[in-house]
């Protein structure tokens, strides 16, 4: 291959002369920038302290010119020593300023040539003819051009230093000067002894640019100065002075003062002076201080470029150099090697590039190694395969034992779905076997009731009718859990009251519960009213359960403005801790918790809520209803129910009021007797529709009383009353519950009477050990009909026998209650406060 006479090492070394010397002409133009910029900030500086000394110089200037306006105005009569000290104290600091260097460099001519004119007349003010105004004027046109200074240099100024301070400056002082003018020209006013008109206008005319100025300064500011200037001038003084000014120069007539008011005036106006001048001089010296920073920063940038472009163009030169020989180099010894390899293919090595490990090696290896690079690779995509082969069995094997475990899963789920099912069945199943039972127990207990007089037994019958009571409501607990519902309800509207009675009922301790005020005439639907009555017995268990046996449990309810009706159960007892008041809300707010037990058994203190609870929730989300605990001061917990609007029809009940109950008739009208569990209402809460034994009597108007305040009331005729006992079927099909205790059935018509069973008609039979009777098949015979009650009982002895037995036990609690407290307060040991609701017996009787 013949050689090129071209080589790469000349067109590399010409670049490189050329790179160095771009980088050094670039780097100049930088150089020259910056000096230029620190020149002009060197010339700035001594200007900047120029206009600092200049504002300082003005201000005395300004004080001077005012007390020598006033003194001309007064009519020149002995000098002031506070005026010739002023002069003085100004011929001093005139002095220090115009042989000051900063000054004799940078001031602008125009201001020199003024205060040199103003020396002269400074000398022949005070002797002269001049009237006070002309003595103001040649002043005021040096103080001016002093406070100009600063805004010559805010004109000069690079856009990279900023101008808004010294703008702020400049504005600043044109405002200072005409707030010094406003005090001098006001205080000659009123020291004037001719006329005082030409002054004040003057006067006028300044404060109305000092705000011009102001009004200049809060728009053009930068914010820095602003807020400087709020901090120092936002007092009520200065506010009270501006409203003082205003008022003097909003009349006609040139205002006037007192000397002692005058005296007062100009002190304030001082004051206010004397703040906004050192806001003014504040920002001066800041302005100053800031072109000297920004001096040394341009200075600093151009040492800093000047130093930057030599070494860039040192670096540039043997960088380049020391780049095109690493080329070179190693070029070299590629090109060597690569006619050898174009000679002798099968040579082992056939490129030895030596020196540093960089592109040209690289290169040098790669073709060394790609003979041994690809046996490599083949090895290894072999072994790759293998690996692959091992991966894809291992595969399999997991997923066909994933998909025996989801079998397995899916098995024990329908298993674990059939088990609950079953024990949900079987629950609800002995709930409902149960639930019978008590209903034809409960009837079983109401005929016995009907027909007692003896008040010993007949207490003891109410004491088995409302465990019976209690006994149902367990068991459509049972039905609740299981997720069953029992069927049932009324066809028409239940008063509230009544559904709130039998809520009372079917509680333990019901004579602890209070039932104050209630919405009138507030009426539930009648297919939520056993629930919602259930609902609210749980809450008042809880609430007697939880709290002091002594303290009632207090009831009442309240119309909200969207239509729902609030129920509020409040105890006295111990509470709760916060987070689990929580907890319980939260569960209660879901609808369907998961029911205590379902995933495995928990101790009692580690449950979140009880089946109470849990009965509760599920009712309430049955129906709409919303639940809440909340915790009461100074103790207790309050349950809160909101009763939805749609559950609370306007409509007239269906089930008349109780009280309503006709008289026997040929009996005399008697008062009722309030016993515990005297009623229907009372012991369960199930609200009767029309009696099967009042069937055949007519309806009587109902009182004239509202719904809400009616209490039910158990009659006792005096004389003899029918009875219409209930007929059973004979077959063993389903019983139905009749009485009191029974859901409402459509009105029949009475059966007649017939004679009582005869106690020993059972007798015949087979006993067994224990003297029970043993179960024979046979044909059950048609229960003969209840015998009815006993003429011989006098109503009105039996009346006033149980009212006595009923005030004595009352007493009787309250002798203990009074003995276990001490000194209770009355109110709470009685039965009821007269503005309250009644007690549970109240409710009931």
């Amino acid at each position: 291959m013949p050689e090129r006479t071209a080589r790469a090492r000349n067109r590399l070394a010409v670049s490189v002369v050329l790179a160095s010397l771009a980088v050094l002409g670039a780097g100049a133009l930088g150089v020259a920038d910056a000096s230029r910029d620190a020149a002009d900030t060197g010339r700035l500086v001594p200007l900047a302290g120029a206009a600092e000394d200049a504002v300082r110089l003005a201000h005395s200037l300004a004080d001077e010119r005012d007390e020598v306006t006033a003194y001309v105005a007064a009519g020149r009569g002995g000098v002031p020593a506070g005026l010739t000290a002023r002069r003085t104290a100004v011929d001093r600091r005139l002095g220090a300023f115009l042989t000051s260097r900063a000054s004799r460099t940078a001031l602008p001519a125009g201001v020199r040539e003024r205060l040199e004119e103003l020396t002269r007349q400074r000398r022949t003010v005070l002797t002269g003819h001049d009237d006070a105004l002309t003595v103001f004027r040649q002043y005021t046109a040096t103080v001016q051009a002093l406070h100009g200074v600063a805004g010559t240099l805010a004109a000069r100024l690079p856009a990279r230093a900023g101008t808004g301070d010294a703008a702020a400056v400049a504005l600043l002082g044109r405002a200072v000067e005409e707030a010094s003018a406003t005090r001098g020209l006001l205080l000659a006013s009123f020291a004037a002894r001719g006329d005082r008109a030409a002054l004040a206008a003057a006067a006028q005319q300044t404060d109305t640019r000092e705000r011009a100025a102001l009004a200049d300064f809060a728009q053009l500011a930068p914010a820095k100065a602003k807020d400087a200037y709020a901090r120092a001038t936002g007092t009520p003084g200065r506010t009270a002075v501006e409203n003082r000014l205003a008022g003097l120069f909003s009349g006609p007539q040139p205002p006037s003062a007192t000397p002692a008011e005058a005296e007062a005036l100009g002190t304030a106006l001082t004051a206010r002076l004397r703040t906004t001048r050192g806001v003014e001089s504040d920002l001066a010296a800041a302005e100053a201080d800031h072109l000297e920073r920004v001096r040394d920063k341009d200075v600093t940038a151009l040492r800093t470029r000047a130093g930057l472009v030599g070494a860039c163009f040192l670096v540039a030169l043997l960088a380049g150099v020391r780049s095109t020989r690493s080329v070179t180099r190693p070029l070299t010894a590629l090109r060597l090697g690569a006619r050898r390899v174009c000679a002798d293919p099968a040579a082992r090595e056939p490129v030895s590039v030596k020196g540093r490990d960089d592109e040209f090696a690289e290169v040098a290896r790669s073709v060394n190694v790609l003979h041994g690079t690809v046996v490599r690779q083949r090895e290894r995509i072999d072994l790759l395969e293998g690996e692959r082969a091992r991966l894809d069995a291992a595969r399999q094997d997991l997923a066909a034992e994933r998909d025996t475990l989801r079998e397995r899963d899916r098995l024990r789920d329908a298993e674990a779905a059939r088990t609950a099912g079953r024990a949900h069945s079987t629950c609800a199943s002995l709930s409902l076997r149960t639930l019978g039972l008590v209903e034809r127990q409960l009837g079983v207990i109401e005929a016995m009731e009907a027909h007692e007089a003896d008040p010993d037994r007949l207490d003891v019958l109410f004491k088995l009718d409302h465990l019976a009571t209690r006994m149902r409501r367990h068991s459509e607990n049972l039905l609740v859990l299981a997720g069953s519902e029992h069927t049932g309800g009324h066809a028409g509207a239940v008063p509230l009251l009544d559904v709130l009675r039998a809520s009372v009922s079917e509680i333990e301790r019901y004579e602890r519960v209070r039932i104050h005020s209630l919405p009138a005439r507030a009426q539930l639907a009648g297919f939520a009213s056993d629930d919602i009555s259930h609902l609210v017995a749980e809450l008042l268990e809880n609430a007697t359960a939880f709290s002091p046996p002594d303290v009632p449990v207090q009831v009442s309810g309240w119309l909200l403005e969207n239509g729902d009706v609030m129920l509020s159960i409040q105890d006295e007892g111990i509470g709760m801790a916060p987070d689990r008041l929580e907890e319980i809300n939260s569960l209660l707010a879901q609808g369907d918790p998961e029911p205590p037990g379902a995933v495995a058994p928990a101790p009692p203190e580690e449950a979140a809520m009880g089946l109470g609870l849990y009965v509760v929730a599920r009712l309430a989300a049955r129906h709409g209803v919303r639940v809440q605990l909340r915790e009461q001061r100074p103790g207790g917990i309050t349950a809160v129910v909101v009763l939805p609007a749609r559950l609370l029809p306007a409509g007239p009940p269906a089930v008349a009021d109780p009280q309503a109950a006709p008289p026997v008739p040929g009996t005399s009208t008697a008062p009722p007797v309030h016993l515990p569990g005297a009623t229907a209402e009372a012991n369960s809460h199930q609200l009767p529709g029309r009696s099967r034994r009042m069937a055949g009597f007519a309806p009587q108007p109902a009182p004239s009383g509202p719904p809400d305040e009616a209490t039910i009331q158990l009659i006792v005729p005096p004389g003899v009353r029918p009875v219409v006992p209930e007929q059973r079927p004979a077959g063993p099909g389903p019983q139905t519950p009749a009485g009191r205790h029974a859901r409402p059935p459509a009105p029949e018509r009475p059966a007649p009477p017939a004679p009582p069973p005869s106690p020993s008609a059972g007798a015949a039979g087979a006993t067994t050990g224990t003297g029970l009777p043993k179960r024979t098949p046979r044909s059950v015979p048609q229960p003969p009909p209840v015998r009815p009650m006993r003429r011989s009982v006098d109503a009105e002895a039996l009346r006033a026998k149980l009212a006595g037995f009923q005030q004595g036990a009352r007493e009787g609690r309250r002798d203990v209650a009074q003995e276990l407290a001490g000194q209770r307060d009355s109110d709470r040991r009685r039965a009821g406060a007269p503005n309250e609701g009644g007690d549970v017996e109240e409710a009931r009787g």
